[in-house]
């Protein structure tokens, strides 16, 4: 009797240790991504350096901290006139005023260099100093992005909010296929829209109401799924244009939505990045207390 007793109060022990060995298994695994998302935000060419855009002009583009220049660089980050960059067809090429030194990966350029968008495979990224510049494409537009390791944001950064961890935002979703992939209109803040790659969509019970979310492709190689959403507590707790989530690939026809990890995208920290928003049918009609919360006061 004794025996089947113990037995039985082990038993009970196993069932109440195993879920929350789970559970904090998973605080530990979101609590690390955290730190990371934190550190990568906060690292020498994280979107706190972003202090500059510019979109090019067709011929040349002037750059330095001289006011009248067509591309300003932050007051003593360089010289006066550090080179130009001319655009023409769809295509920069920089040149470097005479003494100026810069380094594209990590070797000093001569001559003129043509500067490789960030739409290829790998964008060409001139150091000028503290300095980092490099071409963006954006639709049928193209620019300069500026970032500086001192920017005044990095430097007055004072840290990430973010709601509690909580097991049941970790959500288990059905994931509804398409035969192939369906273009989906995604605006963004400079007023366009993109058509991304939508490889189907997640379907789940939240506060009671069944809602789902449409997954983007980054680009059509990409394995994670990529949510941009908006819930009811855009604006208020959380930033108002709304927050980004990834997941792994859907398995067996399921997709695990960890809302733990849905954060804010770069224009809650600054006016220079281009975006992505919400799709309508990705504005959810409930609250997701979980994730990141807006940074300082900047809720809009």
């Amino acid at each position: 009797m004794r025996l089947r007793v113990a037995l039985a109060a082990a038993g009970l022990a196993a069932g109440v240790c195993a879920p929350a060995a789970a559970d904090e298994a998973h605080r530990a695994e979101v609590q690390e991504w955290r730190d990371a998302r934190e550190a990568r935000l906060k690292a020498d060419d994280g979107w706190l350096t972003l202090v500059g855009l510019f979109w090019l002009k067709e011929g040349p583009n002037r750059f330095g901290t001289d006011p009248s220049s067509d591309i300003v660089l932050p007051e003593g980050s360089g010289p006066d006139h550090a080179g130009v960059l001319t655009f023409e067809e769809g295509r920069t090429t920089l040149q470097l005023a005479r003494g100026v030194q810069g380094l594209i990966d990590g070797q000093l350029v001569s001559g003129p260099r043509f500067m490789q968008p960030d739409s290829s495979d790998q964008a060409d990224i001139l150091e000028l100093g503290d300095l980092k510049m490099y071409v963006i494409e954006r639709g049928e537009r193209f620019g300069i992005r500026v970032k500086d390791k001192n920017s005044p944001v990095r430097k007055g950064f004072t840290g990430l909010s973010w709601y509690p961890i909580d097991e049941a935002y970790r959500i288990e979703a059905r994931w509804v296929s398409y035969p192939a992939p369906r273009p989906l209109e995604v605006p963004n803040v400079l007023g366009e829209t993109e058509i991304r790659p939508s490889p189907g969509h997640a379907e789940f019970d939240l506060d009671g109401q069944a809602v789902r979310l449409d997954g983007v492709l980054q680009d059509p190689q990409s394995m994670e799924l990529f949510f941009i959403l908006r819930d009811q507590t855009s604006g208020k707790e959380t930033y108002g244009s709304g927050r980004f989530l990834y997941a792994d690939p859907p398995k067996q026809g399921r997709v695990i939505l960890d809302f733990n990890k849905s954060y804010n995208p770069p224009c809650a920290f600054t006016p220079y990045a281009t975006c992505p928003l919400p799709p309508r049918q990705n504005w959810l009609p409930v609250p997701v207390k979980a994730g990141e919360r807006a940074y300082g006061n900047a809720k809009h």
